[in-house]
């Protein structure tokens, strides 16, 4: 990709605003009788990894991978949940809800390759959850999100 075309991350705002992001969520789900549950018991910090994370996947800082684990880890947080579908599409309702209270930019080039990861990594939890001992976290790389496929319609506003 272009080096002048900003990354996911440097578009959404930064670390700040994927931990403005996380929080505001965070604070929604437990709220949540539906997705709720499946966090009762999540650490105080988890908003924090969880913007790590999506920071790393989004071209930011690779602190998830250095500090926790990486993808492997992710995956291992997954297995044995059982996630439903309803609980994977509230999931992302909630999401969604909160990257617009946050102010996350809103142009439908940064929002589709945003929600298209969300519908991608949900979808990813939810299998994972299901697999239990059948999954082989040991085989998941770092997911790397982008603008689309290099050349392809999706680029950051100023960038066309």
């Amino acid at each position: 990709m272009n080096e002048d075309v900003p990354t996911l991350f440097e578009w959404a705002g930064g670390t700040e605003a994927l931990n403005r992001l996380t929080q505001t969520f965070y604070g929604k789900v437990f709220q949540d009788p539906i997705v709720g549950p499946v966090f009762k018991n999540m650490s105080p910090d988890h908003p924090a990894h969880v913007a790590a994370f999506i920071g790393e996947v989004f071209g930011g800082p690779k602190t998830y991978s250095e500090e926790h684990g990486g993808h492997r880890e992710m995956v291992m947080h997954h297995l044995g949940k059982h996630l439903s579908e309803e609980q994977r599409r509230r999931w992302i309702n909630l999401l969604a809800n909160a990257a617009d209270e946050v102010g996350l930019p809103d142009d439908p080039e940064f929002r589709s390759a945003f929600m298209a990861y969300v519908e991608w990594g949900s979808r990813l939890a939810k299998m994972n959850s299901n697999l239990g001992e059948t999954c082989d976290p040991e085989t998941e790389p770092m997911p790397a999100w982008g603008w689309g496929v290099p050349g392809g319609p999706y680029k950051p506003p100023s960038a066309k």
